[in-house]
């Protein structure tokens, strides 16, 4: 019997002490939607690095290897729905990951494994090319959901995305069946966007932009997206609710002047958003192509 109604999640990324980043964000945004989450770290800080130096730990890989190891031989393995993966530590866990997925999915092959590539922002790689390669090449093709950001997506594409034209065709090139694409661009002056591509939609999502922004709004995006897909929704309600939670939830952090989103005052955003986003239904690049 599952762990609750709504299944297991195992989510893998970094665990920071302080703030609201990595696991922080998305072990709370599922646990909040009612998912039982099995939380693995791959790296843990003090805080996020942004808020000045701090002391890593990294999960040396033979531990890491052996835990993910011993995850996918347990008893309670089978109430697993979906695995999400964020920032990893070092090239070597990109392979216990791939490995774990691919057991996982011999097991069940309803299983959905989400990619969310870590890898950088602002025109930067905050990695390794090591690592952001390894997740292009060994992740990314497992993944039947990715959750990049502009700039990851144009690097993990090798392409100039100044368009979201170009974002489309650079989402289905890279391969998974569903991309959500984060900071596209927006149509209303102010906004900002998240672009969806499937088999079905071409889906973009506008908001207005809040300055200074917290840390932790990609995590939380992909775990409240990924979310809303295991809870049954279309693709389109999915991406409408959870860009409204994370709008609403930054703009909330920032009325406070937090320095981290303050997802416990408002975890109300996450189940139940109340601001409106803009959507707006693009020509899908499979139709573009027979015109």
């Amino acid at each position: 019997m599952s762990e609750t109604a709504a299944g297991t999640v195992i989510v893998i990324s970094s665990h920071v002490m302080r703030g609201s980043v990595g696991n922080r964000a998305a072990v709370f945004a599922l646990e909040t939607l009612g998912f039982t989450v099995w939380a693995v770290p791959t790296v843990i800080m003090p805080w996020h690095p942004g808020h000045g130096r701090s002391t890593r730990m990294a999960i040396d890989p033979e531990t890491f290897d052996a835990m993910l190891g011993e995850l996918a031989a347990s008893p309670w393995i089978g109430e697993v729905r979906a695995v999400l993966s964020g920032y990893l530590g070092n090239a070597q866990q990109i392979e216990a990951v791939a490995r774990l997925v691919e057991t996982l999915k011999a097991r069940n092959p309803h299983l959905l494994y989400a990619c969310d590539p870590v890898i950088g922002d602002r025109g930067d790689l905050y990695v390794p090319e090591t690592v952001a390669s390894g997740i292009r090449d060994r992740l990314i093709p497992l993944a039947g959901l990715a959750t990049p950001n502009r700039f990851e997506l144009s690097w993990l594409s090798s392409a100039a995305l100044d368009s979201n034209a170009a974002i489309l065709e650079a989402a289905l090139a890279l391969g998974p069946s569903r991309m959500l694409v984060t900071s596209a661009i927006a149509m209303m002056n102010g906004s900002t966007g998240n672009l969806y591509l499937s088999g079905h939609h071409a889906l973009l999502a506008e908001h207005r932009l809040v300055d200074n922004p917290p840390n932790g709004t990609g995590d939380l995006m992909a775990a409240l997206f990924l979310g809303r897909i295991l809870e049954g929704h279309s693709e389109e309600k999915a991406l409408q609710l959870a860009t409204a939670s994370v709008f609403e939830m930054v703009a909330r952090s920032a009325r406070r002047g937090a320095d981290e989103l303050t997802l416990q005052q408002d975890a109300h955003c996450l189940t139940g958003p109340m601001s409106l986003v803009q959507m707006r239904h693009l020509m899908h690049p499979g139709q573009a192509r027979k015109r």
